[in-house]
């Protein structure tokens, strides 16, 4: 598995997901403004990856404390730089929930003056990183299960290795079952309009020998109508209480499409994507990108500059047309919000 994330010499260093498949380039963030841009701009992406680079750069924000200007004391540059890593991408929960993680640690340990707060932090955000491979994995061979040898699988976006720390959420289910040998093919949407899965998915997947193949968003319908689909599995950037589940957008007109074909439509995410004070998907946000991603394919525009452009990053799947919710503690099916919170309190 490439590494998406590190820390090294007082920088984060990050894979640079735009250059991807043509340049494997590691960008190195020696600020926390530089590690909010690389963000915003996708050169990180996924919800757990996500949540982890913004660990890290709240981590590097305070081991530049002592050697920052600001005029703030500790607890209002702590804040000034959690708000800014916040403000990069509102979809995704687990980067609230890996800021809130390094916020307590923060509350706890201050007093301890600001170079033993940061190395903390630093080892938190660490820890965070190697929890999440494992937690991919658990999510692997849950998911798994669900599938018979010889399955053909269709996938949106990227929730796989790139998405995420290590091994992926749904790409790591297909991952699993690979190893199983029950994977025949799987059907990689091209996610307009960043084209996620044509950039990301089929270079994952190929570097690890995979069968896949590339199809456009719209022919999805008419390979489900072939017979060519076993089961739809995708990954999830906040899950409501009642298993509504904010994705990539074109992930509910797949689920559409599934239920139509009496496919099985899984979704496969970490505990820390699932937000139980959300009692449905309809307070989620979804965030609107800018116009020109739309306009544009590989920098050159393939419409009118000036036309009026809608782009949402997300879209929402309804939780009746979920079959199951894969967490690495277990797979959920409806209803979906008492086994839900039942495994977010552990129980």
């Amino acid at each position: 598995m490439i590494a998406t994330v590190g820390f090294d010499d007082d920088a984060v260093v990050l894979l640079d997901q735009s250059r991807l498949p043509g340049q494997v380039q590691y960008q190195r963030c020696h600020t926390p403004e530089q590690v909010a841009q690389a963000i915003r701009e996708m050169k990180v992406r996924g919800a757990p990856l996500i949540g982890v680079v913004a660990a890290f750069g709240l981590a590097l924000a305070m081991l530049r404390y002592q050697s920052t200007e600001s005029g703030l004391d500790m607890d209002q540059y702590f804040n000034s730089q959690r708000e800014l890593l916040a403000s990069t991408r509102p979809t995704a929960v687990n980067l609230f929930w890996a800021l809130e993680r390094m916020q307590r640690l923060y509350r706890d340990e201050s007093h301890l003056g600001a170079r033993h707060v940061a190395l903390r932090l630093l080892q938190e955000a660490r820890s965070m990183y190697q929890e999440d491979i494992a937690v991919n994995r658990a999510i692997g061979e849950n998911g798994e299960a669900l599938l018979a040898p010889g399955s053909r699988i269709m996938t949106i976006c990227n929730a796989g290795s790139l998405a995420t720390c290590g091994y992926g959420t749904a790409l790591g289910v297909i991952r699993s079952a690979h190893a199983r040998h029950k994977i025949e093919m799987v059907w990689a949407c091209e996610t307009r309009p960043v084209l996620q899965g044509a950039r990301l998915t089929v270079w994952e997947l190929t570097q690890d020998n995979i069968p896949v193949t590339l199809i456009t968003d719209n022919m999805a319908g008419y390979t489900m109508k072939l017979g060519k689909v076993d089961a739809i599995i995708v990954g999830a950037d906040r899950i409501a209480a009642n298993g509504d589940t904010a994705n990539k957008i074109g992930t509910f007109s797949l689920a559409v499409l599934a239920q139509y074909h009496s496919i099985p439509f899984y979704v496969a995410a970490p505990l820390s994507t699932v937000d139980v004070s959300l009692p449905d998907g309809h307070v989620i946000t979804i965030e609107e990108r800018d116009q020109d991603e739309v306009r544009r394919c590989a920098d050159k525009y393939i419409t009118v500059p000036e036309a009026r452009v809608f782009n949402p990053a997300f879209d929402l799947t309804p939780h009746d047309l979920i079959s199951a919710i894969i967490t690495e503690s277990g797979v959920i099916k409806a209803p979906f919000e008492s086994g839900l919170r039942r495994l977010k309190e552990g129980r």
